[in-house]
């Protein structure tokens, strides 16, 4: 699938589209928390006005079936965030695509930090960042934004590992 399926930038006509396949993967694994409905309700706001972005995986059908945003926190740094598929799409390297066109977005943005916040509930996403990268930390702070969240991780593409 992934030769069918293009990363197109944030476009309004999108933007629906950000919060259903978020809320359906974050209601299959997990929970809705208040913070989920403030940021896709509004990425506006929440991710592009800050200096983040957000891409879209788009099909040949001309339909979102994922999405990731890069959310600007200061100096350089950058979460990767807000990443789902849809389930009619998983599987097929939509995932991929995604990390990769982020990844991209984060070169174009000369960030100089990358990181995640992810749950080992969730094997499979925590078996594509490590392989593009991402490696395993102790959270830097204390909590986080997310009560599902315990795993840290930060993209060192360089690194050996």
């Amino acid at each position: 699938m992934n030769d069918t399926v293009r990363i197109v930038g944030y476009a309004p006509r999108w933007r629906a589209d950000f919060a259903r396949l978020n809320i359906e993967w974050l209601e299959r694994w997990f929970t809705v928390e208040p913070i989920d409905r403030d940021v896709l309700g509004d990425p506006e706001t929440h991710i592009l006005a800050p200096g983040g972005r957000v891409l879209f995986a788009i099909d040949e059908h001309d339909r979102a079936v994922g999405t990731v945003a890069l959310k600007y926190e200061s100096g350089g740094v950058y979460e990767l965030t807000k990443m789902a598929v849809a389930p009619e799409a998983r599987g097929m390297g939509v995932g991929r695509a995604l990390m990769l066109g982020a990844l991209d977005a984060f070169g174009e943005l000369q960030g100089s930090e990358l990181f995640l916040e992810s749950s080992s509930k969730l094997g499979p996403a925590l078996a594509l960042y490590e392989s593009v990268g991402f490696r395993h930390y102790p959270a830097p702070r204390p909590g986080s934004h997310y009560a599902r969240a315990d795993v840290y991780m930060v993209w060192e593409p360089d690194r050996e590992g």
